[in-house]
């Protein structure tokens, strides 16, 4: 059975961690039961770890809270530890957000088969060729 190799960006894990948006309950029950695992790297995870610690109004969370949410995210994903190389990274469509830009090279780097976003940015880019697709949490939901 082959395993697919995902890479969330900030919003689908604060989706995973914090929502409990009904969108990624297949997503998580793919992971669960070893049909997909999730790589994260470190400026992936210092965006979640500063998303976490946001204002949020009604869904503003605590410290303890936020800490949950990175121990159920660190223990949930692989960590990615290998640096891109330069080559590899200038082969990448560059996002017209400069700041998602590290999340291609995130599923890049893993290998990934998908990018899972709910960013626009990142999904204006999904049509163009590259080693992985971008996808919304709902769409890969229903290839699962």
């Amino acid at each position: 059975m082959r395993v697919l190799r995902l890479v969330f960006d900030t919003n689908v894990w604060l989706d995973w961690l914090v929502f409990a948006d009904p969108s990624v309950f297949p997503l998580r029950q793919a992971v669960e039961m070893r049909r997909a695992a999730i790589y994260l790297d470190g400026a992936c995870e210092a965006e979640l770890e500063r998303v976490l610690a946001y204002d949020l109004g009604r869904h503003s969370i605590d410290s303890a809270a936020q800490a949950r949410a990175l121990a159920a995210c660190r223990a949930t994903a692989h960590r990615i530890e290998e640096p891109l190389d330069e080559a590899l990274r200038a082969q990448l469509p560059r996002c017209r957000d400069p700041d998602d830009q590290k999340f291609l090279e995130a599923a890049l780097a893993a290998r990934a088969n998908y990018l899972v976003t709910k960013d626009q940015a990142l999904l204006e880019l999904a049509p163009r060729a590259s080693p992985f697709r971008i996808v919304t949490a709902a769409d890969l939901a229903a290839k699962l």
